[in-house]
C-alpha cells in the first residue's frame, strides 16, 4: 500500500524544518521566498497537498463551508450541491456536506459542522431551531438559508421569488380558462410550500376559481399517492399544480396507470426545471429556479461575511422563469 505523503517528507527533501513547510502552506504566514519555493517543489515532486482539517485546527479557522442537506432523494438538491461545489471551488473552498435524516438539524450535525471550524454554513431542505442559529452567530460563523426563510429577520436566506412565481402559474391556467384545480403542497412547515400556495391561491379567488390543497412531502412516492387519492375522491380535476417537479412527475405517472390523458384531461405543472422535467417521457411544464443566480448571490455573500463578519442579514429573493412544455 502507497503511504501517505506528510510535511516531514517535504521537509526532508526540501532542507528545511517542518515548521517551514507548515508556514508556506498557511496563509499570512511569514517565510523567505527562497524557502517558499523549496518548499513548493519538493511538495509537487512528491504530490504533497495540506490536510485541510489539521490546518483549521492550528489556525481556528479553515476554507470549508458546510452544507446541510436533507432531501437527497430530491434531484433539485444534488443539482444545488453540484454548483455549491463548483462555485467555492473557484474561490479556494471546499464543501462539507453533511446529510440530516431529520427535518430539523439535530446536535450531531451542529457539533461536525464546528469540529471542522467551519468557515461559513449553508443550510437547504432542513429547518434549525432559533437557539442553534444563534449559536453560529456567536461564534461569527455566517450561516445562509437557501431556498428557504425564516420568519426571523436576523438570518440570512436566499430564495426563488415563489410568490410571484405562484401567482404567474395560476394566471397562465386561469387564462386557459381551466376549471377547478388542484394544488399538492410538500412539508408543511418549509416557507417553498406555504408561499407556492399562498401566490396560487390569490389568483384563483381573485378570478372565482375553486381550488382543493393535498398535502404531500417533496418526493416522487407522495406525489403518486396524491394522484391515486385524488382520483379515488372523485372527478379529474382540470389542473394540478405540484409545489415541484418530482411530485409533479409522480402524479403524470399515476394518472397514466389509470389511462387518463395528459393534458387533454388534466395539465400538470411542477415547480424547480430539474433535468428530468424535460426528458421526453414527460416534457413537463414548469417554473424555473434561477439555481445558478441563487448559489451566487449565497456564495458572495458567505465570502464577504468570512473576510469581514458583520452579521448583517436580509431575504434576498430572486426571479424565475415560466417553461411551458407539453404538459399543459
Amino acid at each position: 500500500m502507497k503511504s501517505t505523503v506528510n510535511a516531514k517528507d517535504v521537509a526532508k527533501l526540501a532542507g528545511v524544518s517542518q515548521s517551514s513547510v507548515s508556514r508556506v502552506f498557511f496563509d499570512g504566514a511569514k517565510v523567505t521566498e527562497k524557502t517558499r519555493q523549496k518548499v513548493l517543489a519538493a511538495a509537487e515532486e512528491l504530490g504533497y497537498r495540506p490536510n485541510e482539517y489539521a490546518r483549521s485546527l492550528i489556525t481556528n479557522s479553515s476554507k470549508i463551508i458546510g452544507l446541510v442537506m436533507k432531501g437527497v432523494q430530491n434531484p433539485f438538491y444534488p443539482q444545488v450541491l453540484k454548483q455549491f461545489t463548483t462555485s467555492f471551488k473557484k474561490h479556494g473552498y471546499s464543501v462539507l456536506f453533511v446529510h440530516t435524516n431529520n427535518d430539523e438539524i439535530q446536535s450531531e450535525d451542529i457539533e461536525t459542522l464546528l469540529n471542522y471550524n467551519v468557515a461559513g454554513v449553508i443550510i437547504t431542505d432542513a429547518s434549525m431551531s432559533m437557539n442553534v442559529a444563534e449559536a453560529f452567530q456567536v461564534n461569527h460563523i455566517p450561516l445562509v438559508f437557501f431556498n428557504r426563510k425564516l420568519t426571523s429577520s436576523h438570518f440570512h436566506s436566499v430564495c426563488c421569488n415563489n410568490l410571484n412565481a405562484s401567482r404567474e402559474i395560476a394566471e397562465y391556467l386561469a387564462e386557459s380558462g381551466t376549471g377547478p384545480m388542484v394544488y399538492i403542497s410538500g412539508n408543511e412547515d418549509t416557507s417553498t410550500s406555504r408561499e407556492r400556495e399562498q401566490g396560487f391561491a390569490e389568483v384563483l379567488a381573485q378570478r372565482g376559481i375553486a381550488y382543493k390543497k393535498y398535502s404531500s412531502d417533496f418526493s416522487y412516492n407522495g406525489g403518486y399517492e396524491t394522484a391515486q387519492k385524488i382520483l379515488s375522491d372523485g372527478a379529474v380535476p382540470s389542473a394540478v399544480f405540484a409545489a415541484n417537479d418530482i411530485m409533479a412527475l409522480g402524479v403524470m405517472d399515476a394518472f397514466r396507470k389509470q389511462g387518463i390523458k395528459i393534458p387533454e384531461q388534466v395539465k400538470v405543472i411542477g415547480f424547480d426545471n430539474i433535468e428530468m422535467a424535460s426528458w421526453p417521457a414527460y416534457e413537463l411544464t414548469t417554473w424555473e429556479q434561477p439555481i445558478e443566480k441563487m448559489v451566487d448571490e449565497t456564495v458572495n455573500y458567505l465570502l464577504g461575511e468570512i473576510s469581514e463578519y458583520t452579521g448583517q442579514a436580509q431575504a434576498v429573493e430572486v426571479e424565475g422563469s415560466f417553461v411551458e412544455r407539453k404538459t399543459t
